[in-house]
């Protein structure tokens, strides 16, 4: 094994380890249940507004306790916009529990909210 290889081999490896060590920090902070939510929105205008209201209720109603929600206003941090690849806002980014989920809107339609964040079955009576 050449000297470049087995330097491209222990990057690897260490690449490896930091996101095993990433995703057991993630679990441990989701232990009993916990969601992590990131709410990206513009500014502070009135479908923000909306859409901040609208997720909290649903949280505190369906989730109380076990939850994580960041807000991120993409015009003061743009930076996160463009890593969490938002396209629209309001975006919900559902992290954890697995998988990955992504809503995009008001947050006004708590059945389809609910149904993205994988609480409740699209067969399930309101």
């Amino acid at each position: 094994m050449t000297r470049t290889e087995k330097r491209t081999e222990e990057i690897i490896l260490s690449d490896v380890k930091d996101a095993i060590t990433d995703f057991e920090e993630a679990l441990t902070r989701t232990e009993g249940g916990k969601y992590v939510l990131h709410l990206y929105v513009a500014g502070m205008g009135p479908k923000s507004v909306q859409a901040i209201e609208n997720i909290k209720r649903i949280c505190e109603e369906y989730l109380p306790g076990k939850y994580e929600l960041e807000v991120i206003d993409i015009y003061q941090y743009p930076i996160l916009a463009k890593d969490g690849q938002i396209v629209a806002a309001p975006t919900l980014i559902k992290e954890l529990p697995p998988p990955l989920r992504k809503l995009i809107g008001s947050m006004a339609d708590t059945r389809r909210v609910l149904v993205g964040m994988d609480l409740k079955l699209k067969t399930d009576k309101e």
